[in-house]
């Protein structure tokens, strides 16, 4: 089930991000997220276990899909799926005009679940990702 992170998921979450990404965040950092007022963050929890988390901050009428990570033995099961339907929802209600994220280039399936969306490549960032090296495909959503 989808749901707004809490305090005490925040040591589960770290352990996530630390799976799922070669510059992962630290604690410190996703509790300040947590309690940011521009930023929202859900989990995806199932049996007492997160087995995926997302965050988009919202500015001025934009969001931006900061993160979005699902433990690797769940992948391909509806579970990024659901975060981001649980996101694009909150933006919608929050009256968010359009979104953006950050996908490396050679990451098809996350390029498709937000294709699938209504994403669709408006830009490269060269060299944005490191370890590997890699570029960065920018995605908008206008006109929600």
């Amino acid at each position: 089930m989808i749901r707004l992170m809490k305090t005490q998921d925040l040591e589960q979450v770290a352990e996530l991000d630390q799976l799922c990404f070669a510059e992962s965040w630290s604690y410190r950092l996703l509790e300040a997220g947590l309690y940011s007022p521009y930023d929202i963050y859900y989990v995806f929890e199932q049996e007492n276990r997160i087995f995926g988390y997302c965050c988009m901050r919202i500015l001025a009428g934009e969001g931006e899909i900061q993160r979005i990570a699902v433990l690797p033995g769940k992948r391909c099961l509806g579970v990024g799926r659901k975060m981001m339907e649980a996101m694009v929802s909150h933006a919608i209600s929050n009256q968010v005009y359009a979104i953006s994220l950050e996908v490396r280039e050679s990451n098809l399936a996350a390029r498709k679940l937000y294709e699938s969306f209504g994403f669709g490549a408006e830009a490269v960032r060269r060299g944005y990702y490191h370890s590997p090296q890699e570029d960065a495909v920018i995605m908008w959503r206008r006109g929600l």
